[in-house]
């Protein structure tokens, strides 16, 4: 939003459409900075929470920067103009383009973009022309597109409501001029959509059978595809229909034209809007089934506690937050930088959500998962056999809709190692090893090391495998050497852990100085306490918390203020005693010289006044001028007689269109 900001103020000013003094300049530049200042309170937390995020840091370079890698998303961009969107998951028009929930989408209900044609075909050299080119130029080169949501790499088009809005001014303005030809830009428009309906409907490909086919949108076996692609092209194709109709009476019946254009453009958003949702939800889960008895109005029979979480196969995403579980699945992308550094080192993809697949089972034990809840028509967790794809599962019971098995390897927050390792001998093993190594061993930096080497012992001074796991913790990376380090480390588990809104608490008892590990993503807004004196929190396992405790019982208390907040409110409140100050101080400013707002000329007294930047506004409000100035200008027959000012309508004047230049100036 910035950036186009940036973008319109420099357009308009260069294109002469704003002239602005500079003392008023100086007030805008006040008053922005103000703006800003006052919402600090949110901008703040905001910019922390994303700021080390990984796809906000990861930057368009070299070929990617300059062109689309998928050709497709060129297609993608033209069309999502002339025709309503495809739903994000689902797309039918271009489903090679890999762009799934970038909100690419800019198609305006009957109208589609014949307004815009019209505008840049009958206004040469406009501000608006210009805005509207450099966002459709924008779309098109990758870094460019990217500057709207901080120059990282995945692909959005969720700024396109922009250029969007001001398709709208422009296709509205049109229709305030009677001498806009619509003729051309409708042909064009019509015969754009016709043409990639028939291409896109009709060109052949061959399918995963080598057999010849007709149609590139995607392709299903129950038809849903091929029915929503024709669906939208008719709707795309009907509107267009009907504003041809519609503009057959604009020159003889405007108001009739707006009212049947309000009526029309309500009707095809409604209509499509239900298209849109019922076929939404034939490609999700039932929603009364699933969606509603199972999850929302729900439940899951298992013990309450703060002291384990779950994992989810084959369910809906956040299904555990849907139950008022806690999970280690989670669809979201704004999380804490610690948790995709995570998982980044273990060797496991996290982009917009948490789903951890079954190739490493030792990260249950580690995020202490004790239930892991399966659909019963699920196949992800169990292999040919119907078994557990990870071992250490039992069955247990089915309710709420899921098989539900038990992690007899799980290991309660709070526990402690009696061993630490280095990332030099982490490093060394693959990524997919490294969670079960930490469940032999907690991961410190070099620091670390010396401030709690004394109290550990380093992992590299066991002898290598092979060994009888059953004599000790060993290097070796076997199902029965997990079970047995998990085994250890449940012992050291808290006596207790509870959760509540700003923290969580927990007790441990130890016999010597030790850390306890918390399976807590590491953020800037937590601070430890430990028997309520402060205590300093370590990173510890790459993305994790631990704090030091003494010998005997303990209790931890962790804290979370969101980071930010509080000088952010600090900010905000300053800002609000500067902007009532500032009111104060105009609203005295105003009275002392209220008289100057008119001028006399003659018995009449002419207002100073004016209209700004209102293209294709033939109207001066009559709020404006006095009772007085009102009856001076009016005739007996009600007419003005002022050259080039006409009596309007709703009790205000117009303009004479002669009298103004190409800016309406």
């Amino acid at each position: 939003m910035v950036v186009f900001t940036v973008i319109y103020f420099f357009v308009r000013l260069f294109s002469g459409a704003i002239r602005p003094k500079i003392s008023r300049f100086f007030v805008l530049i006040f008053e922005a900075v103000l703006g800003l200042a006052l919402s600090a309170f949110l901008l703040m937390p905001s910019i922390f929470a994303i700021i080390g995020n990984e796809r906000v840091s990861s930057v368009l370079l070299g070929w990617s920067a300059i062109m689309y890698g998928k050709e497709q998303i060129y297609g993608n961009i033209i069309e999502c103009f002339f025709f309503p969107p495809d739903i994000p998951a689902r797309p039918v028009f271009f489903p090679s383009a890999d762009v799934k929930w970038s909100s690419l989408g800019g198609w305006l209900p009957v109208f589609s973009m014949v307004g815009v044609f019209a505008w840049f075909s009958n206004r040469k050299g406009s501000w608006l022309k210009r805005v509207i080119g450099i966002c459709i130029f924008m779309a098109m080169v990758p870094i460019l597109n990217s500057a709207f949501y901080a120059f990282n790499t995945a692909y959005y088009a969720r700024w396109f409501y922009m250029p969007i809005l001001m398709m709208c001014l422009a296709t509205v303005s049109l229709t305030e001029d009677d001498s806009v030809n619509w003729s051309s830009a409708y042909k064009w428009v019509m015969g754009i959509t016709l043409a990639i309906t028939f291409v896109i409907g009709f060109f052949p490909q061959k399918d995963s059978d080598d057999k010849l086919i007709f149609g590139l949108y995607s392709q299903s076996d129950d038809g849903m595809y091929i029915f929503r692609y024709w669906i939208t092209c008719a709707i795309a194709v009907i509107g267009l229909i009907i504003l041809g109709m519609l503009l057959k009476t604009l020159k003889t019946d405007r108001q009739g034209f707006y009212k049947g254009a309000v009526a029309c453009v309500c009707i095809i958003s409604a209509v499509y809007g239900n298209f849109f949702i019922a076929c939404g939800r034939s490609h999700s889960y039932e929603i009364k089934s699933v969606m509603i008895d199972q999850l929302i109005e729900g439940s899951v029979d298992l013990e309450k506690s703060d002291n384990y979480r779950v994992d989810v196969y084959d369910g809906v995403d956040n299904t555990s937050m849907y139950l008022g579980l806690p999970g280690i699945n989670a669809f979201h992308s704004v999380v804490p930088k610690s948790i995709f550094d995570f998982y980044d080192y273990i060797g496991i993809e996290r982009s917009v959500g948490s789903r951890p697949d079954t190739k490493q089972p030792a990260l249950r034990p580690l995020l202490s998962v004790k239930y892991l809840l399966n659909r019963k028509d699920g196949e992800s967790f169990l292999d040919d056999n119907d078994e557990p794809r990870m071992p250490g599962y039992e069955y247990v019971k089915t309710s709420g809709g899921y098989y539900i098995y038990e992690n007899e390897n799980y290991v309660p927050f709070g526990f402690s190692y009696n061993y630490y390792m280095s990332y030099d001998f982490c490093d060394s093993y693959s990524k997919s090893n490294r969670t079960q190594l930490m469940l032999k061993a907690i991961l410190l930096d070099d620091e670390q090391i010396e401030k709690y080497g004394d109290i550990l012992t380093d992992i590299e001074t066991l002898e290598e495998p092979p060994y009888d796991y059953e004599s000790g913790t060993t290097l070796s990376l076997t199902d029965d050497t997990m079970e047995y380090d998990c085994e250890q480390l449940k012992s050291t588990a808290a006596i207790s852990f509870t959760r509540d809104n700003t923290g969580f608490s927990a007790q441990v008892k130890r016999d010597k100085d030790d850390l306890v590990f918390f399976s807590v993503p590491y953020d800037e807004g937590w601070t430890a306490y430990v028997n309520g004196a402060p205590a300093e929190i370590e990173k510890v396992n790459v993305g994790f918390m631990a704090v030091k405790v003494g010998k005997g019982t303990s209790d931890i208390r962790f804290e979370y203020r969101t980071p930010g907040l509080a000088n952010g409110l600090m900010i905000t409140g300053g800002a609000c005693a500067v902007l009532l100050l500032y009111i104060l101080i105009f609203s005295i400013y105003r009275k002392k010289h209220s008289s100057d707002d008119y001028y006399p000329e003659g018995d009449m007294l002419i207002s100073k006044w004016r209209l700004e930047d209102r293209k294709d506004t033939r109207k001066l409000l009559a709020e404006r001028f006095p009772e007085t100035v009102k009856e001076s200008i009016l005739d007996d027959n009600g007419e003005t007689e002022i050259p080039h000012i006409e009596n309007g309508f709703d009790g205000g004047f117009k303009i004479d269109s002669e009298f103004l230049d190409g800016d309406d100036k």
